[in-house]
């Protein structure tokens, strides 16, 4: 029982470390890492669409260019468009994604894109989606 006891304060301690690392975070960051980019699989896609912002296709060729599997994407691609990051249209009997055209959910991709690029955002970052997957 005591372990028990152990790891639920250090479990509390662990929280309420990464909770002040969050309060620091712009809030509109920590939001769309809340709401939009709460797994790593999202975050690929998000980084992905920024990259190649003229990127339109399928869930099986963008799993192709991230590396990943389309069975594993699907349901994180329908959450972005669903949530306004990505776009979809359907062309023929297949359904296919864009980058946003919403110039404020575009500006919010390329702040968090760019934030990325500083080690201690992404420490924080990692941290939170680690935490939403729990």
């Amino acid at each position: 029982m005591g372990k028990m006891k152990s790891a639920g304060i250090l479990g509390s301690m662990q929280t309420d470390t990464t909770s002040r690392m969050m309060d620091d975070m712009d809030p509109a960051l920590l939001s769309f890492l809340q709401e939009k980019v709460n797994s790593f699989v999202k975050w690929d896609l998000v980084r992905f669409f920024h990259d190649n912002p003229h990127a339109a296709d399928t869930i099986e060729n963008i799993a192709r260019y991230t590396g990943r599997d389309a069975r594993q994407i699907g349901a994180d691609v329908a959450e972005l468009s669903q949530g306004g990051v990505l776009a979809q249209q359907s062309a023929g009997n297949q359904t296919i994604y864009t980058l946003t055209p919403d110039p404020e959910m575009r500006k919010l991709i390329r702040a968090f894109v760019l934030a990325c690029d500083d080690r201690n955002f992404r420490v924080r970052a990692i941290s939170q989606v680690i935490r939403s997957m729990r």
